[in-house]
């Protein structure tokens, strides 16, 4: 529940909205959207650390409370440059709130119930991208466009209050390792560089392909003569696919093993970059959208959950640090990759290159992720 209030998607309608209300070009507006990416992707580690500082808890509770701050100081930003500024710490905010999310409920969930707690929590986040920008429009209409800053600090409150009001679940898990000298970051990395060069490199496709689906789909219907409203149809139908297949997904990890998962998602990401230069009209894209977001939401929770499994019980959050800088990186570096490819060639190109790439992390993960899976290593003894 706390992640439904949790998501970006007002904040970057909101951000580059209100970029080209102060005056501002499209190409600066654009901009200020990207540095929303820019600050989650720069505080990735530092997010390790201060979740391990302060406790996964607490980090939640501080990541909020930046973030509604900022968002109040978007709200009454003159100019451009404050609002650069403010939308830099509201994305350094959701680092540390992504970050201590994540390590709080591999300490809370237990091990065979892991992937379905990770996949749920993915599937809240969609609900709440799904619904975000819905309440955003309604706000937008009644009040004006700052107003969706004031509904987005709203959220993030409201995320505060639910946190402080649940129990703790992991109370005796930091109790446990209280005893215990807390490891340098730059120590856990290196004790764990494995895990982060094997796994974490085939996670770092996955997320380039997740991101490349939603910059690429709406770029080919462009491209093909759909106007926005029909594209936005498009959109609406995959996001309410996904939203049915994310506790199925995490039941089938927790069940069968992570790789059955995993597979299938760039499987089906990839069939679905590889098959949209061929498509012309509304009904194909529809039909290729729909089979990459069957492949989307099947992977609902799986970068955390492989994460999670991947993840050592002292210097977790500064693990997963590492581990969500990886992620981030595929995930910046998926749409950049399209941009070049179809500036330097086509769009069609940089579908089929994405395809390629996808497949191969496909593969990848097909060889490493059954290492790491809890079963196996339940098996092994390990």
């Amino acid at each position: 529940m706390v992640e439904f209030f949790h998501n970006g998607e007002c904040n970057k309608y909101g951000g580059g909205a209100s970029t080209r209300e102060l005056g501002a070009s499209v190409g600066v507006a654009a901009l200020v959207v990207a540095v929303l990416g820019i600050g989650t992707l720069v505080s990735a580690l530092p997010a390790g650390s201060l979740v391990a500082a302060v406790g996964e808890r607490r980090g939640l509770v501080v990541a909020g409370l930046v973030e509604a701050v900022a968002m109040l100081v978007a709200l009454v930003a003159g100019e451009v440059w404050q609002l650069v500024a403010a939308v830099l710490v509201i994305g350094s905010a959701s680092a540390v709130f992504g970050l201590a999310r994540q390590a709080y409920l591999t300490d809370a969930v237990p091990v065979r119930l892991r992937a379905r707690a990770l996949s749920t929590l993915g599937g809240v986040h969609r609900i709440g991208v799904f619904v975000g920008p819905l309440l955003g429009a309604a706000v937008i209409g009644a009040f004006g466009l700052r107003a969706v800053f004031v509904l987005a600090a709203a959220a993030a409150l409201a995320g505060v209050v639910l946190v402080l009001a649940t129990r703790d679940l992991t109370a005796d898990h930091r109790a446990a390792r209280a005893h215990l000298p807390r490891p340098r970051l730059r120590a856990v990395l290196a004790d764990h560089r494995g895990a982060l060069l094997t796994l974490g490199t085939g996670v770092m496709a996955l997320a380039a392909a997740r991101a490349t689906r939603m910059s690429i789909l709406p770029l080919w219907a462009e491209a093909i003569g759909l106007d926005a409203a029909r594209t936005s149809l498009v959109f609406a139908v995959t996001g309410g696919v996904e939203m049915l297949l994310f506790y199925p997904a995490g039941a089938v990890m927790d069940r069968f093993g992570r790789v059955w998962t995993a597979v299938p998602t760039t499987l089906l990401l990839a069939t679905g970059m590889l098959v949209l230069p061929l498509t012309g009209d509304l009904a194909g894209l529809t039909a290729v959208a729909v089979l990459m977001a069957v492949g989307n939401g099947l992977g609902s929770g799986i970068i955390m959950t492989l994460g999670a499994d991947a993840s050592p019980e002292v210097g977790r959050p500064q693990f997963l640090g590492g581990w969500r800088l990886m992620v981030e990186v595929g995930a910046t570096g998926g749409p950049l990759l399209v941009s070049a490819l179809a500036a330097l060639a086509s769009l069609a190109v940089a579908a089929l290159a994405m395809g390629a790439v996808t497949l191969a992390g496909g593969a990848w993960l097909a060889r490493w992720v059954p290492r790491f899976d809890p079963r196996a290593r339940m098996r092994r003894g390990t």
